[in-house]
């Protein structure tokens, strides 16, 4: 059986990481480690999902699972087919409403969780202040240059660009205009805002 000790680390790096050992060994036991419910109950749904039976021991400050390969992975409804891209379109550079300082850390977040993700979006469009997040000195352009590796466009509005003076400070991706935009969302299969 092998572990994985989780303790240290805050969400979403704990399910990352199971999922990473659930597919490289599925069928392996796995036990993982965990400080924090809210990963607890990421974890647990994750295996079970995955079709891992679950078995829950406490310890000092901590929680151990047992995750087994001993159950057949649910049926999953066939999904449609969807015509077009899947755009990623982010007019802010905070996710959701609240603190602001949170909210760029879930947005920086959802960008490093698309980086271990089956699916990634075909392109991420930048809008409004949006655009800081592909820009020097945000701490975001490096998770966004390695999901340009991974072949995703990364297009930022040229007059957002210029409306908060960063043209020049564009690192990853390109400059688009407000055309582009509307036609890629008019023909997308899926638009996805954070």
């Amino acid at each position: 059986m092998k572990q994985l000790d989780c303790r240290n680390w805050q969400c979403p790096k704990p399910v990352i990481e199971v999922r990473k050992a659930l597919l490289a060994d599925p069928q392996q036991t796995l036990e993982v480690l965990l400080a924090d419910e809210a990963a607890y109950e990421n974890v647990s749904r994750l295996a079970q999902k995955s079709g891992f039976s679950v078995e829950e021991k406490s310890g000092d400050g901590f929680t151990s699972l047992t995750l087994k390969p001993n159950q057949a992975p649910p049926e999953v409804a066939a999904k449609p087919q969807l015509d077009g891209s899947t755009i990623l379109f982010c007019a802010s550079e905070v996710m959701g409403d609240g603190d602001e300082e949170f909210g760029r850390l879930l947005l920086k977040n959802f960008l490093i969780t698309l980086l271990d993700t089956v699916q990634i979006p075909d392109c991420i469009y930048f809008v409004n202040s949006g655009v800081k997040l592909a820009c020097a000195p945000a701490d975001t352009v490096e998770i966004l240059e390695k999901l340009a590796c991974r072949g995703v466009d990364i297009a930022s509005c040229g007059l957002c660009l210029e409306y908060y003076h960063l043209k020049q400070d564009l690192r990853v991706g390109r400059i688009t205009n407000m055309l582009e935009i509307a036609e890629a969302q008019l023909s997308a299969g899926r638009i996805i805002r954070p």
